[in-house]
């Protein structure tokens, strides 16, 4: 939830003034609801009225909810649209690195592109990783990371108190920048493909949906606080990465800290993605499919893909727009909801079905309108 996305919130509350605090708060509690569907979705009552957990997996769900269509149809959509937002996380990843080498060493004559070749080339040796072991040391480091970074930003946005103005504060905004920040703010909260596995791993599975709540909670705390602070501090001049705004003293330090966190997240959606996608084609009975130089070939080909993309789309807030808008939406809102109302249909009460209902059209609208406005945004910027 406080991954490094968070630092594109302040310049979404740019773009969408007051509402933006709004869909920060809102956003955690339709996260935090679907989460809790999405996992009731996993289980089904017995003879004796008791739940049993009969489904795994996002792909189980999906496939018991389209089975007469077709049994592995909804399996292969959502393992697609998985795909998608890993490998979409991966390239901001990416695309985050090259930002933070150009700032923090601007009399290199580099271009941000050419930074961000250099930052894949460290991610080379994540072809290797075959376990979790090793992602879940990196994923410890980022997290203190992270604590040092907003520890950092949010101790100067606090000295910097007498420049707070709510003047800053838009009344009025742009429809299509409103939309772009829609996006940016979903996808900040976005963790329902992992929560079926996290919910499984629990030592008291019973205590799934307490947790979420108090995990929502605190998470919408800690963002409306970060995106308030840094927007007071600059207001008008608050740029895609929160951190370009810091003194060039404590820029280079803390853009070299994102660096450091942005190449240690990177493995966990590679890794997460290239096991999807190496999963599915080794069902396949051919034996070449089962070889390990199968699995790097899949794993050096994502890889190369990452950056590709992140070489044609680097614009990190459109980029984070246009992802949340697409995947973090359909996963996040759509499909949730979409599958409770099919498997729970029976038994849900009619305030539960509108609930479902609404949420699906609002995720629907938001992640059309935020798709059109994304593109139209990185079309207008490739101008």
């Amino acid at each position: 939830f406080q991954g490094i996305f968070v630092l594109g919130l302040p310049y979404a509350l740019l773009h969408s003034g007051y509402s933006g605090l709004f869909l920060i708060i809102l956003a955690a509690a339709l996260c935090c609801y679907t989460g809790k569907i999405l996992i009731a979705c996993l289980y089904e009552e017995n003879e004796d009225g008791q739940l049993i957990r009969v489904r795994d997996t996002y792909e189980d769900i999906a496939n018991a909810c389209c089975k007469k269509l077709s049994p592995k149809l909804g399996g292969i959509f959502v393992n697609v649209t998985q795909v998608m937002e890993l490998i979409m996380t991966c390239i901001l990843y990416l695309v985050v690195s090259g930002n933070m080498l150009s700032h923090s060493f601007p009399y290199v004559p580099v271009t941000e592109k050419t930074w961000s070749i250099i930052a894949f080339v460290t991610l080379l040796p994540c072809v290797f990783i075959k376990t979790l072991k090793i992602v879940s040391k990196l994923s410890q480091l980022c997290s203190l990371v992270h604590f040092i970074i907003i520890l950092v930003v949010m101790t100067y946005c606090l000295t910097q108190i007498h420049r707070w103005s709510w003047a800053k504060f838009r009344l009025s905004v742009e429809f299509e920048d409103f939309l772009v920040s829609v996006g940016v703010i979903i996808f900040s909260y976005t963790s329902q493909i992992f929560l079926p596995t996290l919910e499984g791993n629990m030592k008291n599975p019973g205590e799934f949906r307490c947790m979420l709540n108090w995990t929502h909670f605190f998470a919408c705390v800690l963002k409306t606080t970060f995106a308030l602070t840094a927007f007071l501090t600059w207001g008008e001049e608050t740029k895609e990465v929160i951190t370009d705004n810091l003194p060039s003293f404590l820029q280079t330090l803390v853009n070299l800290c994102l660096l450091t966190k942005a190449l240690l997240s990177y493995p966990l959606p590679f890794f997460a993605a290239t096991e999807i996608v190496y999963a599915c084609i080794s069902r396949g009975n051919h034996p070449n499919y089962r070889s390990p130089l199968f699995a790097l070939g899949v794993r050096g080909s994502f890889l190369l893909l990452t950056l590709l993309m992140a070489m044609f789309i680097p614009h990190f807030a459109l980029l984070m727009g246009l992802t949340g808008s697409v995947t973090g939406a359909a996963m996040t809102f759509l499909l949730p909801s979409l599958f409770h109302l099919k498997l729970k249909w029976k038994k849900l009460s009619f305030l539960e079905k509108c609930a479902d209902i609404t949420v699906f059209v609002l995720g629907f609208l938001c992640s059309v309108a935020g798709i059109v406005c994304s593109i139209k945004g990185l079309l207008e910027v490739f101008e």
